[in-house]
């Protein structure tokens, strides 16, 4: 019999998680949805997802995809799509499940991925664990002076947890940019892709400028060293938020 693949969209509050993929002694988001998909759909299914995100890191909008040999519940997929989510716990919800081509792959046909991170100043225990707060404000200014520096390269080793088995650690980053918004600040960054832990050193990075620590131009010396303990602090996970993926064959959100 032949397999249909299919794509879910989903959001989720990674507080409670070691990141999306299943891994041994740690609850995983993948886990729990590949659990819940399973027993709605009454056969065993594993998914893909389009990316890892580390423990506390929290997803606006992530893709996965599966592949099933038995379609005939998509004839009422919003029911099934109801069904997932009665199940799921409460930081984890589907938005929506759609087929696709065989050939098409979660990770590998995204063509930009782009972030968030939260920063605010005064206390509220309602930012607890999904925004950062810092004592004194930056100088966004100086901030976004060095974001630009950075979308001039594409190496960025500096900003790459040790130890990664990947290919390359090239990327091309499209926009980077901090944002004034409510009681706070909000660096927002998109790529083709990036490295594991490589928002959260690059956030304590241009930290360092804002905080007048080093001047703007100091960002080139550390990318072009290629390593990573001449970069600044990994920032708490609460505070990152994955907010996009984009393929050609989906339309914009």
């Amino acid at each position: 019999m032949t397999t249909q693949r299919y794509f879910i969209e989903l959001s989720y509050d990674g507080t409670n998680y070691h990141g999306w993929q299943t891994q041994p002694n740690a609850v995983a988001v993948q886990e729990v949805l590949d659990k819940a998909l399973s027993t709605v759909l009454r056969q065993p299914i594993e998914t893909l997802g389009c990316g890892r995100t580390d423990t506390g890191v929290h997803a606006k909008d992530f893709f996965a995809h599966f592949d099933v040999v038995d379609s005939s519940w998509f004839i009422d997929h919003s029911a099934v799509l109801r069904s997932i989510n009665a199940i799921l716990p409460k930081d984890i919800a589907i938005k929506n499940i759609f087929p696709v081509n065989a050939e098409v792959h979660a990770r590998f046909d995204a063509t930009q991925r782009s972030y968030e991170y939260h920063i605010h100043f005064s206390k509220d225990p309602f930012k607890n664990g999904y925004s950062w707060e810092l004592r004194d404000k930056p100088d966004v200014a100086l901030m976004n002076k060095a974001a630009d520096i950075i979308k001039e390269y594409t190496d960025f080793s500096c900003f790459s947890k040790s130890n990664t088995q990947v290919k390359t650690n090239n990327c091309k980053i499209s926009h980077a940019a901090w944002i004034v918004k409510d009681d706070g600040i909000v660096f927002q960054i998109s790529a083709d892709r990036f490295l594991r832990n490589m928002v959260r050193a690059i956030v304590g990075t241009l930290l360092m400028v804002g905080k007048k620590e080093i001047e703007p131009e100091a960002v080139r010396a550390i990318i072009e060293s290629k390593n990573r303990s001449n970069a600044g602090m990994s920032v708490p996970a609460g505070g990152l938020y994955l907010t996009n993926i984009s393929y050609p064959f989906v339309g914009k959100r």
